[in-house]
């Protein structure tokens, strides 16, 4: 039996509003992954840094977390993984000529379009707005789109001149499949750190 007793809805129509809602939903999330630090909810500031899992912070967000134990729980658990300052690298951004800014807004109360992109990558020019894939190098800060690298074969920073390695490069609010990657070099990362820090101990006994 229909709605009005005579007609049956179709399907897209029934699912007509949902979709929509959740395509405003994806926008709004993907807008506060590039503009937001991912602790404060301040809309990005610089000095702005990335950890090891490609998330963004603004540095003083990271180090008042650091110094606070008390943080948020919730908020906490997105930098769970920092435990020092050296844990995440300060970032080397190329800011948009193109890009007018919304100096009035401070806080993750609404976002922008996404096609106001406020950096840019330094070699190809494609914008840092979430529609392209981005990344940093751990080595030296610099930031670059993943086409970039890709299509300018390298191994040194195509910015500074710094060589570096497979490791070192970090993609920025990749999906979950990066972040396992990125997790994985991590955690081996810091295992191969603790053991050579301990092996001078373990030749002294």
């Amino acid at each position: 039996m229909g709605c009005d007793g005579g007609t049956i809805p179709k399907r897209h129509e029934l699912v007509k509003g949902p979709k929509k809602v959740e395509k405003v939903d994806k926008n709004a999330e993907l807008v506060a992954q590039w503009n937001y630090c991912t602790l404060s909810q301040e809309i990005l500031r610089r000095p702005i840094v990335a950890c090891e899992l490609g998330r963004l912070y603004n540095k003083d967000a990271v180090i008042e977390f650091l110094l606070d134990k008390s943080n948020d729980k919730a908020l906490g658990q997105a930098a769970s993984h920092i435990k020092s300052i050296k844990n995440v690298t300060e970032l080397k951004l190329s800011d948009n000529p193109s890009w007018s800014g919304d100096k009035g807004n401070t806080k993750g109360d609404k976002y922008d379009d996404l096609q106001r992109a406020r950096f840019i990558c330094p070699v190809v020019g494609l914008e840092m707005n979430g529609r392209h894939r981005f990344c940093f190098l751990r080595c030296c800060g610099c930031v670059f789109s993943e086409r970039a690298l890709k299509e300018i074969k390298a191994e040194v920073c195509h910015t500074c001149g710094v060589p570096f390695q497979e490791d070192d490069v970090i993609v920025l609010n990749g999906n979950k499949e990066d972040v396992d990657v990125l997790k994985k070099r991590m955690e081996d990362r810091r295992l191969k750190m603790k053991l050579e820090k301990d092996m001078p101990l373990c030749s002294l006994l």
